[in-house]
């Protein structure tokens, strides 16, 4: 059981993607993800950080306000939204050019917020849902220096071991997809 108040910052990119380690489609639901987590202990603000396109649709705009809807109906987070970067390649095989769209921004967001709340004092447990590697400095830094405690809320595989080094519990969805399914 967690005490103290606690953030939750999501790599929505990185959520979306791993949820794929399950097969099929295999869908979770934020609202139910959050209840799970708060089973030990409340979650005192989290933020959802994504890429979408510009202009985003009906149908991403729609899920991004439920998003934002205040507990019972919706989680009740704050969204951040980033710009998505076109990105040009040559097919290997054919040699024609694409292009295609890559997360902009998301990572650098996240690193700022860790280090920015902390600083804060706006958390002194950190739950984090992302398994990119590159977020480890920020991590060592709440961890070594603030004493923050984080925990990881994340999918078997993909997950940098340099992130679940520093975890002082790590929620493995995995173990409870059916409880958190859509």
């Amino acid at each position: 059981m967690r005490t103290g108040k606690t953030v939750w910052l999501i790599d929505a990119a990185y959520l979306f993607n791993a949820q794929r380690s399950l097969g099929g489609d295999y869908n979770f639901d934020y609202l139910k993800l959050r209840n799970k987590l708060e089973e030990n202990g409340e979650i005192n603000r989290v933020y959802y950080l994504n890429s979408s396109q510009n202009p985003p649709n009906d149908a991403q705009n729609a899920f991004h306000s439920w998003l934002k809807t205040a507990r019972p109906n919706g989680p009740q987070f704050l969204v951040k939204l980033y710009k998505l970067k076109e990105s040009e390649n040559k097919c290997p095989y054919c040699h024609h050019d694409f292009t295609y769209q890559v997360q902009k921004g998301v990572d650098v967001g996240l690193a700022t917020l860790i280090v920015k709340l902390a600083h804060q004092k706006s958390y002194d447990n950190l739950i984090l849902s992302s398994g990119d590697g590159d977020l480890e400095d920020s991590v060592a830094y709440v961890k070594e220096y603030l004493y923050k405690r984080i925990e990881l809320c994340v999918f078997k595989g993909g997950v940098s071991p340099d992130l679940q080094s520093y975890a002082d519990y790590i929620y493995w969805i995995n173990d409870f997809a059916d409880c958190v399914s859509k």
